[in-house]
């Protein structure tokens, strides 16, 4: 026991970074099927969970025979258009199980895998093809709506990165950029505002990046954007060394948001202890703590999904576990989200598990960033070049076209 305490779970341990990637590889993997299986009359549940079964062959593959803790950090998910949070049915829904997809929606994907408590979660969004969209050509609102997203997302990944961190110039020019003070929470989403409003969207009310933890992923730091009146604020600063799941929520609509009726089916196990006085609801939760551990699950990942229905009832009253409210557009409109698992490393960003990024030969839209403010931010690299590869020279960018995609996995070669 005293051994196993004195491991370094952090960046500084190289195993650290190679298990984060490990488990950003397979995420990368099943949302790319997933995404696959997205059309229209597809039902949901079916997509998560083929997803899910996908997720745990690929897991099954890596670290064979080693005693490390490995499955899934966040369930498969598929949002429907107006859906903020993660959905997943249950087959036991009766009404909510039939669920399929519409063709032209907004449909988000959020999935994760983890090796060693060190997890990885990536959300991306597409539009389901079929009609207007059907030649995978992207127009009009649904292309301003995801070109806000993307944009928007680059900007806050840029905003988070340390103060001086990827300086140059003089050491006296270093030493004034890293005494900077960092972005603050409120002039984040000031920035924010601007990219989205220039797509004719809002930011979704407390959209919030986390820090990522060794079986955590609500750590002690966070970042609220858009808060809403009744609180969220954010706490701490991105700083080298930290995991964290950035998200970005962009709607077509006002932004506000709205608690739906509908059954929540994703749960996580928190830290607190109490004595559950129901047998059911005791064996409920020895299943969570075995299978999931503290990551995010779905009922229908449990054995008796009727019984897990039942069961955590219990658990989620005396705060064993923290139910997930199904949350929705207010006004009902069409709502992006992207969510990024990145490190910050000496060296600027590491992108572990991220969103493709989108072709913009496939969007038309007349809306474009003019503020040069954002533009100049926006050119800023993300990552220091290591010189470990060079494949990715890129012809020069033009205004408000997509900034250039470092090559951040090389990012870590130093570590």
């Amino acid at each position: 026991m005293a051994e196993e305490a004195a491991v370094d779970y952090t960046l500084n341990n190289p195993d650290t970074l190679t298990k984060y990637k490990t488990a950003a590889q397979i995420s990368h993997k099943v949302l790319e099927a997933v995404t696959g299986w997205c059309i229209e009359d597809e039902k949901i549940l079916s997509i998560c969970e083929r997803g899910d079964k996908l997720l745990a062959e690929e897991v099954a593959k890596v670290y064979k025979g080693k005693k490390i803790s490995k499955g899934i950090s966040h369930p498969t998910t598929v949002s429907p258009s107006s859906y903020v949070t993660p959905y997943t049915p249950l087959s036991t829904d009766a009404e909510e199980a039939p669920t399929s997809l519409k063709a032209n929606e907004a449909v988000k994907i959020q999935l994760g895998a983890q090796i060693d408590g060190f997890g990885t979660i990536v959300c991306d969004t597409i539009i389901v093809p079929g009609g207007k969209n059907k030649d995978d050509k992207l127009v009009g609102r649904e292309a301003d709506v995801l070109l806000a997203t993307h944009y928007a997302n680059e900007l806050l990944l840029r905003l988070m990165i340390p103060p001086g961190l990827l300086a140059s110039g003089t050491e006296e020019e270093k030493k004034k950029a890293a005494s900077a003070k960092p972005v603050t929470q409120s002039k984040m989403t000031q920035l924010l505002e601007k990219v989205v409003k220039s797509y004719g969207c809002n930011l979704v009310e407390g959209t919030t990046s986390w820090l990522f933890e060794r079986n955590e992923i609500e750590g002690k730091k966070k970042i609220v954007l858009a808060p809403s009146t009744e609180g969220g604020k954010g706490e701490g600063v991105p700083e080298i060394g930290d995991v964290w799941g950035v998200e970005m929520g962009v709607s077509l609509g006002t932004g506000k948001i709205k608690t739906l009726e509908n059954r929540p089916t994703l749960h996580r196990r928190t830290t607190i202890t109490y004595q559950l006085k129901r047998p059911s609801s005791r064996q409920i939760l020895s299943e969570i703590v075995k299978k999931f551990g503290t990551f995010p699950f779905s009922l229908r990942q449990l054995d008796d999904e009727r019984a897990a229905k039942v069961g955590v009832v219990e658990c989620v009253r005396s705060n064993v576990l923290r139910q997930y409210e199904v949350v929705a557009d207010k006004d009902s409109a069409p709502v992006a989200r992207v969510l990024t698992t990145i490190a910050i490393t000496k060296n600027g960003l590491v992108r572990l598990a991220a969103p493709p990024a989108p072709d913009e030969s496939k969007y038309k839209t007349d809306k474009k960033i003019t503020d040069e403010e954002i533009l100049k931010i926006l050119e800023q690299p993300t990552a220091r070049s290591t010189g470990a590869k060079s494949k990715n020279k890129k012809k020069k960018k033009k205004a408000a076209k997509k900034p250039a995609e470092e090559e951040d996995e090389e990012t870590s070669e130093d570590e």
